[in-house]
């Protein structure tokens, strides 16, 4: 079931409103109903590996509470379990593939062949959610959870259980323990937790659902296309993937804020980073977060020299590529990002020293204006190997980019041949300025669109409101070969 079908439009209503008018102890047993069919919609019988991991990391934390002395040895076999399960699941064939290449080079047969498996949605979301529980109770951060009715609404609470965020045991949890006692009507949630829903079918519906036809386009036909239309696919992708996913956080927090509930930011205006550490500080927050915390600090973080400290952010950002899917260029991309803070960490010296030297005012608008850009094209460059199919299709597209200059698309209209016309690039572009504009005001101000619109004249919300259901609904459907897809990061 995807946020943006008719089956969520009625499934979330009649789920909202029966959780505000049952009693206490019954909500949390509607709400992991609801979130178990939520989930099953998809493939009914890999509801078994959700509870599996659910069974496991609850007895988990149980037994290392129960029993201190042997604490790391339920932390290890809980690990082993979960991430063996991700592992056979989303990477077999991946690592099977690799395995019989190697043995192709070395003339022997294959061992097997692939078993092109399907993958769970949303799989490594919940794996990882519920490693982060077992972790904190290991480390002494929480107590274990023994209500588990309690823990299973955790680690399954459906608007964020397919694509995030991926949130921590002392903010979720705590909520969810709370939600049968406190009342969770109230009109600030209703209405901002709304005005943030609507943004968040807006981001995904009009910009990115648009702007795949174009970028899609664009990698289907490499062989055709020169500078400026792999330029736009470059810039275009870093947006639609922003908005896709941005788009469905927006969701997933709008929806749990009207049930009362309060999930963790996930983007805060990514794109107006100055730096690629800053770029990781506001995308994909509680992924960011997850792999700092138990990944990149464990493995001694910046403590321990400058070499370790290089050593140990090439493998969190590794592993963070490999964790977006089995394929070479995820590993490509995560370690580029790598690249790019390490280079930049060793570079500072020289360029505070470039800086000094021609008298740059680093106060001025220009010299943030033109980190942000540098930043956004850094990231927008490393993408390409995250949106291609293929490490070749990603070179190719790289070589087509710097030896086929042609800006007299701009001026002879062909760009509008790429799966978008004059009217739908228009709307396009529209949506990214209006993006633009919010994520400004966010910046700004310090809120999102949700908690803005709270506080604005009645009459002004209802006209952002309108407008939004309106472009939804019209943006949203019509256009060439329209077709509203899936969110982006269920396929991780």
């Amino acid at each position: 079931m995807y946020f943006n079908s008719l089956q969520f439009i009625v499934f979330f209503p009649v789920v909202l409103l029966l959780y505000f008018i049952l009693p206490g102890k019954l909500r949390k047993v509607w709400l992991l109903a609801a979130s178990y069919y939520f989930y099953m919609c998809w493939e009914p019988e890999y509801v078994v590996l959700i509870l599996f991991s659910t069974i496991a990391t609850y007895a988990a934390g149980l037994l290392m509470e129960k029993f201190p002395k042997y604490k790391k040895k339920f932390l290890v076999s809980v690990l082993i379990m979960n991430l063996a399960i991700l592992f056979f699941f989303k990477y077999f064939d991946f690592a099977l593939a690799n395995f019989n290449h190697l043995l192709g080079v070395l003339h022997i047969k294959a061992v097997s062949k692939p078993f092109d498996l399907l993958l769970p949605v949303g799989i490594s979301f919940y794996t990882f959610q519920s490693l982060g529980y077992a972790i904190d109770v290991y480390r002494g951060e929480i107590k274990a959870e023994k209500n588990f009715l309690d823990y299973a609404l955790f680690v399954s609470f459906f608007p964020q259980l397919v694509a995030g965020p991926i949130e921590r045991s002392g903010n979720l949890l705590k909520q969810v323990k709370e939600s049968g006692d406190k009342r969770l009507w109230t009109y600030d949630g209703i209405v901002s937790g709304l005005g943030l829903m609507l943004w968040g079918f807006f981001m995904k519906m009009c910009i990115a659902d648009r702007a795949s036809i174009f970028i899609d386009t664009v990698y289907a036909n490499v062989h055709a296309v020169g500078t400026f239309e792999t330029l736009a696919a470059m810039f275009g992708f870093a947006f639609q993937i922003y908005a896709d996913f941005a788009g469905y956080s927006a969701i997933a927090i709008g929806a749990a804020r009207m049930m009362g509930f309060t999930l963790m930011e996930n983007f805060n205006c990514p794109h107006f980073a100055e730096s690629i550490a800053e770029f990781w500080r506001r995308w994909h927050i509680s992924l960011s977060g997850w792999f700092k915390d138990y990944l990149y600090i464990p493995l001694g973080g910046n403590r321990k020299g400058r070499i370790r400290k290089y050593i140990n952010l090439m493998i969190t950002f590794i592993v963070s590529g490999l964790w977006h899917g089995a394929s070479w260029n995820y590993v490509f991309w995560g370690g580029l990002h790598g690249v790019y803070q390490v280079v930049g960490d060793i570079l500072r010296p020289v360029r505070e020293k470039i800086l000094d030297l021609f008298k740059v005012d680093r106060d001025a608008f220009s010299f943030h204006l033109g980190r942000k850009i540098g930043t956004t094209t850094l990231v927008a460059f490393a993408l390409i190997f995250f949106r291609a199919r293929s490490m070749r299709l990603s070179f190719s597209l790289i070589k087509r980019m710097f030896t086929r200059f042609n800006p007299w698309v701009i001026f002879d209209e062909s760009m509008f041949k790429w799966g978008l016309d004059r009217k739908e690039m228009g709307i396009l572009l529209f949506g990214l300025l209006l993006l633009l504009a919010v994520s400004l005001v966010r910046e700004i101000k310090k809120v999102d669109i949700g908690v803005y619109l709270l506080k604005q004249n009645l009459w002004f919300r209802w006209v952002v409101y309108i407008f939004l259901i309106t472009a939804v609904l019209v943006w949203g459907e019509y256009g060439v070969d329209f077709d509203s897809a899936q969110f982006i990061y269920f396929n991780f």
